[in-house]
Parts: structure tokens; C-alpha cells; sequence
């Protein structure tokens, strides 16, 4: 196990520097511009002191049932603001508790009724963790991919529209198989876990002394379940975004049409064209 001592705080300095600057130099920034050797810097720095603070809440926590539920409920929050606030910047960033909560909630709750999660903070709030950050990366990537989609290729929806279809399916054809994109990295993962990579759940209890066995079920069992979660989380942030309900401010007027869900004069002509 790595040794908690001033070595490992400047190697860890000198990673995030690293990061920073391969960053800065390759001018990596998202599509408005905003370069991300600043956000990979307050990232590292947040991280550190969220998990200081973490490391200390949960010896706490783990003693107390409504203590432990209330954690668990702050973690998802966090999740749904995070997810939220990448997906879209206006008011419907909130509708990304959909997903992920569908995602998570019937897996923990069929965990604890077949007891093979205990409801003790020191199994709950792990697996939790991972199913909740699951869901987050697959509604975040899911919910940009789709309405990056809806926005470039806007005239196909409103022809789609135009030619009888109804807003959510003509919308629907042109997200889904980018939104889908959003289920790779988990597929990609469970393929390749034991031949490319070795999971933290793995190599977290074979360095707590568990056997290789134990820990290969361990894993297992999580990433079927990440896989679950994810399905869910993309499946309902599709529909959310074909629905109307996750948007953009940006897309106004034809791109209103395509992804803020008004549609009226799109289906004048589907009308029309029908007789």
C-alpha cells in the first residue's frame, strides 16, 4: 500500500503539474474556448481536500443509519449538480437526478434486499459511490452527445417533423446512436478488465489482504452492475432530451424546433403535407 508521507504529496504535486502543463501546451480547451489546464489544476487541489475532509465525515457516519442515508443523499446531489451543469447551463440541469437516480436506485435497493450489501456505511457508501459516479459519466456524456447532435443536424429533425413525425421520434432518430456512444467506456472496461486493466475495487482488496478470487467477484459484480446503471442513465437522458425537457438556451428559433421542443409550425406542415 502507498505510504502517507511527504513523498507521496510531492510526487502527486508533480503529477498534477505535469497534467497542467501537457494541458496549457497542447491549448486542450472545451468548445466555448474554456482551456482545461486551470479545471484539471482546481480539480487536483478540490480533490485533495474533499477527500481529507471525506476520509474524516466517514468515521462518522459509518456509526449512525440516518447519518449514513443523509451522506448518501449529499453524494448523489453532488452528482446531479455535476452532471447537471455539464449537460446544459440553464434551469432543466436538475432533470440529470432522472437518470441517475433510475440508474442507481433499484440496484442498491436490490443489493440490500438480498442482503448481499449490509446497510453499514463501510460496504454502502463504496458501492454507492461507484454506481452513483457510474451514472454521472453516462448522463453527462450521453446528454451532451445527444444534444450536440440535435443542435448540428437540426434541419434533419425538422424534416423528420415535416414529413409526419412526432417531435420525440424525429428527435429520437437523430440522438440515439450518438447518445449511445455514451455506453463505451463502461463496455470497453468490462471487456478488457484482467487483460488491460486491473479496476480499483480489484486492487483495493487484494491490498487489503483478500484473495484474488474474492476480489475478482468483487469485481465482477461491480462492473455488471455499473453496466445496468449506465444502460438506465443514457435510456432516460435520452428520452428527457428528446422529450424536450433537457435543453439549451442557445438553441433558439430552427434549433428551438430541434431541441427546446415547440415544434408548432413543423407540424402546421406535417398537417399540410398529410391532408
Amino acid at each position: 500500500m502507498l505510504p502517507v508521507n511527504a513523498t507521496l504529496g510531492v510526487v502527486l504535486a508533480v503529477l498534477l503539474v505535469a497534467a497542467v502543463g501537457v494541458a496549457a501546451l497542447a491549448r486542450l480547451a472545451d468548445g466555448r474556448g474554456r482551456g482545461y489546464a486551470r479545471a484539471i489544476a482546481a480539480s487536483g487541489v478540490r480533490a485533495a481536500v474533499q477527500l481529507a475532509a471525506v476520509s474524516y465525515v466517514i468515521g462518522f457516519v459509518v456509526r449512525s443509519v440516518p447519518l449514513l442515508l443523509a451522506f448518501i443523499a449529499l453524494m448523489f446531489l453532488v452528482a446531479v449538480r455535476t452532471s447537471g451543469r455539464r449537460v446544459t447551463d440553464n434551469g432543466t440541469w436538475w432533470w440529470t437526478a432522472v437518470p441517475i437516480g433510475a440508474g442507481v436506485a433499484p440496484v442498491v435497493v436490490a443489493l440490500l434486499l438480498t442482503g448481499l450489501v449490509p446497510v453499514k456505511g463501510i460496504a454502502l457508501i463504496p458501492i454507492t459511490g461507484i454506481l452513483i459516479g457510474g451514472g454521472l459519466t453516462a448522463t453527462v456524456l450521453g446528454g451532451r452527445r445527444a444534444l450536440d447532435e440535435l443542435h448540428a443536424r437540426r434541419g434533419e429533425v425538422e424534416a423528420g417533423m415535416a414529413l409526419g413525425l412526432l417531435d420525440r421520434e424525429a428527435r429520437l432518430e437523430i440522438a440515439r446512436p450518438a447518445a449511445s456512444d455514451a455506453l463505451l467506456p463502461g463496455l470497453d472496461q468490462t471487456r478488457t478488465v484482467g487483460l488491460v486493466t486491473l479496476p480499483g475495487a480489484f486492487v483495493g482488496m487484494l491490498l487489503g489482504g483478500a484473495s484474488p478470487v474474492l476480489a475478482g467477484a468483487v469485481q465482477l459484480f461491480v462492473l455488471v452492475a455499473l453496466m445496468v446503471v449506465q444502460a438506465v442513465a443514457v435510456a432516460v437522458v435520452l428520452e428527457l432530451v428528446a422529450r424536450g425537457r433537457i435543453h439549451r438556451e442557445e438553441a433558439g428559433g430552427a434549433a428551438g424546433a430541434a431541441v427546446g421542443g415547440a415544434g408548432r409550425e413543423d407540424r402546421r406542415w406535417a398537417r399540410w403535407l398529410r391532408g
